[in-house]
């Protein structure tokens, strides 16, 4: 009976839930960022620009049956990815950044300490 009772604590702990709930929201979350830079971002802005540089293809690119294309290709979409959620992550952060509270004034101790300072450097 030991081992249900920790494996009951184990499992509904709430680190563990809250843990499962952001992979859940994280996987979900992800399938968002990946369409938006598939769907959105590379149809309007990478697909004009690798036509411009005359690499519509560039998954098929290969040299000597080395197919550094689809290397090329999963770089450029990390490198969409990362810069998407850089976007995102930054822009939540300005909505939810919060304002500092004012510094605190002197501790009553604090007072205590600098008049005895001050007492100190008048005697001198």
């Amino acid at each position: 009976m030991g081992f249900i009772k920790e494996f009951k604590e184990f499992a509904f702990k709430g680190n563990v839930i809250d843990l499962a709930v952001g992979v859940i929201i994280g996987a979900a979350f992800g399938k968002i960022v990946t369409s938006l830079v598939e769907d959105v971002i590379t149809p309007l802005l990478l697909n004009p620009a690798l036509k411009a540089a005359g690499a519509e293809n560039i998954s098929k690119l290969s040299w000597n049956g080395v197919a550094y294309g689809n290397f090329l290709s999963a770089v450029i979409s990390f490198l969409c990815i990362a810069m998407v959620l850089f976007w995102l992550i930054k822009g939540a952060n300005k909505i939810s950044k919060k304002e500092e509270p004012a510094p605190a004034g002197p501790t009553e101790e604090q007072k205590l300490l600098a008049e005895i300072r001050d007492l100190l450097k008048n005697k001198q």
